[in-house]
C-alpha cells in the first residue's frame, strides 16, 4: 500500500522503507561511536548517512538515555544551532529530522534551518530523558504543547510512545493522533518507543506483536540501533550489537516499519534492498 509523507512540500513515499540516520551532536549519547561534536565530525557524518543511501538525518541534541545528564533549552539550542549550520552547508535538500522534546527547539530548526520533520521521544511532553517526567508541557485544554507546535509549523511529527505494552499503547495514540488531526496535523509517523518505559520482556512482547500497530493506518518507525534490549540479552555492549540490530530490524520491515532509525546506515540500507527483493521475487 502506498503512503506518503510531505516534507516541505516534496512527497516522500514510504511504500519501500526508508532509512534515517542518527546525527549526535551530544557528549553523551549511549552510543559512544554516534557522537559528533567537531565541525569535521558533523560533515563526515552527514556526508556518510546521505552516501550510504540514508534518506533522513536525525539530529539530536540531548541524550534521551536513561540517566542521562540534563541539558536546559539553551545548550540545547546552541548544540542544534551548531550541527544544523554545518548540516545545512554540506547538505542543503537533505530532508532532516530533530529529536527534540521542546517546542522552542522544533520551532527554531524548522523556521531557521528548514527542517521537515519533528522526531518527539516525549509523547508530547511525558518524559525527556528515558523514564523521567517533565515538569510541564502541556495546556490547560490537555492538548500538549508540543502538538500545538508541530500542527503550526504544518511538518511532518513524529508520535513516539512511552506506554510499557501495546494494549496500553494502542489507546493513547487513538487519542493523541485524534488530538492532532484536531488541530489539522497531517503527516503522523508513530513510534512505538523501544527502550523507553519498558523492561527487556516488554520490548520483546512489543516486536514480537509489532504489526498490531498497523490498525491504526499510520506509517510507523522503528529505532532499535543498538538498544539495550540487544546488548542485556546477549551479555555484552553498545558497540558489539551491529549484528543484533540488523535481526531486529529485519523482524521490524518483515511486520511493516515504514522508518527505521539508526546509527549504522550501509547496513540497514542492504537489510532492506535483500527484504524488498525478498518480497518482489514472491509476488511472481
Amino acid at each position: 500500500m502506498e503512503k506518503y509523507i510531505n516534507i516541505n512540500g516534496r512527497l516522500l513515499d514510504l511504500s519501500t522503507p526508508r532509512v534515517m540516520g542518527i546525527l549526535n551532536c551530544t557528549p553523551d549519547s549511549f552510543y559512544e561511536g554516534s557522537r559528533v561534536q567537531t565541525e569535521k565530525a558533523i560533515a563526515n557524518r552527514v556526508n556518510e548517512i546521505l552516501g550510504q543511501g540514508g534518506d533522513i538525518i536525525d539530529v539530536g541534541a540531548f541524550s534521551t538515555r536513561p540517566g542521562g545528564v540534563h541539558v536546559d533549552s539553551k545548550e540545547e539550542m546552541s548544540r542544534m544551532r551548531h550541527a544544523l549550520t554545518i548540516l545545512r552547508q554540506q547538505a542543503p535538500d537533505a530532508i532532516v529530522s530533530i529529536d527534540t522534546f521542546r517546542p522552542e527547539i522544533a520551532q527554531m530548526a524548522v523556521e531557521e534551518y528548514g527542517a521537515g520533520i519533528i522526531n518527539d521521544v516525549s509523547e508530547g511532553g511525558i518524559t525527556g530523558i528515558a523514564n523521567v517526567p517533565l515538569e510541564s508541557s502541556t495546556s490547560k485544554d490537555c492538548i500538549p504543547d508540543m502538538f500545538r507546535m508541530v500542527s503550526r509549523l504544518r511538518v511532518a511529527y513524529i508520535l513516539m510512545s512511552v506506554k510499557p505494552d501495546l494494549d496500553t499503547m494502542l489507546p493513547a495514540f487513538e487519542k493523541e493522533i485524534r488530538q492532532l488531526r484536531s488541530l489539522g496535523q497531517k503527516d503522523i509517523i508513530l513510534d512505538p518507543g523501544f527502550g523507553f518505559g519498558k523492561t527487556l520482556e516488554q520490548n520483546y512482547s512489543l516486536l514480537a506483536n509489532l504489526e498490531r500497530i498497523k490498525i491504526l493506518k499510520e506509517p510507523f518507525l522503528v529505532g532499535i540501533s543498538r538498544k539495550s534490549m540487544i546488548f542485556r540479552l546477549l551479555g555484552s555492549t553498545p558497540n558489539d550489537s551491529l549484528n543484533g540490530t540488523t535481526v531486529l530490524n529485519t523482524i521490524s520491515l518483515l511486520k511493516g516499519a515504514s522508518i527505521l532509525r539508526v546509527h549504522d546506515v550501509k547496513e540497514c540500507v542492504e537489510t532492506i534492498r535483500i527484504i524488498e527483493k525478498t518480497r518482489l521475487c514472491s509476488e511472481l
